[in-house]
């Protein structure tokens, strides 16, 4: 008989409505550690452990829930991906009946978030194993294959479904009432090479940190530090903002979570203006870019031309690309029509001047670039005045993978009274710790007291550096190199 059956018990939908959990801890004056019930899982009391790491900066390494998912193996749809609509689902599924294997079809709701609605898709499923077992996954796949059909190995935990955990979460939390240093950003020793947060640490001697924002695996391998948003690094904008992204603006020992965009504008000594499209990254076509000295790499070496610019605005040569930006210059290279505009206005001898402006959404005004200002892009908005709003769509992560599933997850909030809190939930850690999905990384940052809280970037990249030691535990096994970071500095 037909094992066609809509796993409706399985449904992945049920346990991410957003639920009522209490988050008084918002309104308090102060930070601290929350005394409720860990807010995810069957909400047990977690076990801390609480580490003094410097006068106003408290870590805490805390422990809940327990293992009880195992594995299954997820059948691939044509399209490559592990779900799809539910024809194509059936017609999977029978594939796998035909060849002698049980097979069960699963619905899964992506929960609706502020700006994306919820979406229905459906997976085929093959047995399921304990956490033990999962050489009988191994195999299973290994006779889908001998059949015909791709499939791979899922820990069940990943789903986003109700679990029981494990948790395993670095919280640090810094009092703005006794804190006496200050924040910063790093991007390593440039712009276009990834480095590891405990270098950038050390090097600024930092007492701790956390890995910034998303950086640009789809370039070059030489250019994939660069950060995907806005980074402004000592008062220097060194990329340019996704307009309406979140960030979090640095100064001294302030912290403000926002959404920020960017404007740069080349003007010639003849008044003539151009935009300057992007900073310190691959060019396209008919484009206008801006590298500093801190780009760390060569100019495209492409059918464009580089003007060279010095520190006082003097254009000092133009030359074929290709080439290092040198100490104290800068360099405008144009493709297309953009090489145009540098040959009629940017000729050597004359000025240019370059505009930068970076614009605080919120409070709609311009944020001045001073040496103690930073600019971290963040990935997707979890909290907004104390309540749970996700801007996944608007920050480019609304996928299935990015809403419902668990990641290791970097988090950063801000409190009522402006203290911060950093938290990293480790993840993809069968057995030791499950993650966390964009609805419970909102959750536990409500509950944990922030009025404001970003997802920053996660997965492999989540690391928390506390003194020269990174305290988690990265899921690649090691640190992974990173496009930026955030710096807590000892003054």
């Amino acid at each position: 008989m037909s094992r066609r059956t809509l796993a409706a018990g399985l449904s992945l939908a049920a346990a991410l409505t957003v639920t009522t959990t209490p988050v008084a801890a918002a309104d308090q004056v102060s930070v601290r550690f929350p005394s409720a019930k860990f807010p995810l899982g069957t909400q047990l009391v977690p076990t801390k452990k609480q580490t003094s790491v410097a006068q106003g900066i408290d870590l805490y390494d805390v422990q809940a829930g327990r293992a009880s998912d195992g594995y299954t193996v997820s059948v691939l749809m044509p399209s490559g991906r592990d779900y799809g609509m539910r024809h194509t689902a059936e017609s999977v599924l029978a594939q796998v009946e035909a060849a002698g294997e049980t097979a069960t079809l699963v619905e899964v709701v992506r929960p609706s978030v502020a700006d994306a609605p919820s979406q229905t898709v459906y997976m085929v499923r093959v047995g399921t194993w304990k956490l033990e077992e999962k050489k009988k996954a191994d195999e299973m796949v290994a006779k889908l294959k001998d059949a015909g059909l791709k499939s791979r190995v899922d820990y069940v935990g990943d789903d986003g479904h109700d679990t029981t955990g494990p948790w395993n979460v670095k919280v640090m939390m810094i009092d703005a009432r006794t804190f006496r240093g200050s924040y910063a950003s790093s991007l390593g020793t440039s712009v276009a090479a990834r480095e590891k947060v405990s270098a950038m640490a050390k090097a600024a001697h930092a007492v701790a940190a956390v890995n910034g924002g998303f950086f640009n695996i789809h370039t070059a391998k030489n250019l994939q530090g660069e950060p995907v948003g806005a980074s402004v690094v000592a008062g220097k904008l060194l990329s340019e903002a996704v307009p309406g992204r979140s960030a979090v603006v640095l100064k001294g020992r302030t912290a403000r979570i926002t959404e920020v965009s960017t404007t740069v504008t080349a003007i010639a000594q003849d008044g003539s203006k151009s935009p300057v499209n992007g900073l310190n990254r691959a060019a396209a076509a008919d484009e206008l870019v801006l590298y500093t000295e801190e780009f760390g790499a060569k100019t495209p070496a492409d059918d464009g031309v580089d003007v060279v610019i010095d520190a006082t605005g003097k254009v000092v040569g133009t030359r074929a690309p290709g080439a290092d930006v040198a100490r104290g210059t800068r360099v405008l290279h144009g493709t297309g029509v953009a090489t145009d505009w540098l040959a009629a206005h940017a000729t050597d001898g004359t000025t240019l001047r370059i505009d930068t402006k970076v614009v605080d959404l919120r409070k709609r005004s311009a944020i001045k670039l001073t040496p103690d200002v930073s600019v971290i892009a963040g990935s997707v908005g979890l909290v907004r005045n104390g309540k749970t709003k996700i801007t996944a769509k608007l920050n480019g992560h609304d996928s299935l993978n990015m809403i419902l599933r668990r990641h290791p997850r970097t988090l950063l909030g801000t409190t009522r009274n402006g203290s911060l809190i950093v938290a990293v939930i480790d993840g993809r850690q069968p057995g030791a710790s499950v993650g966390a999905n964009f609805i419970e990384a909102a959750r536990f940052m409500r509950w944990l007291g922030a009025k404001e809280a970003i997802n920053l970037d996660g997965g492999g990249s989540t690391a928390m550096v506390v003194g020269d030691k990174v305290v988690n535990h990265p899921s690649d096994g090691v640190e992974r190199g990173v496009g930026d970071a955030l710096l807590i500095m000892p003054k």
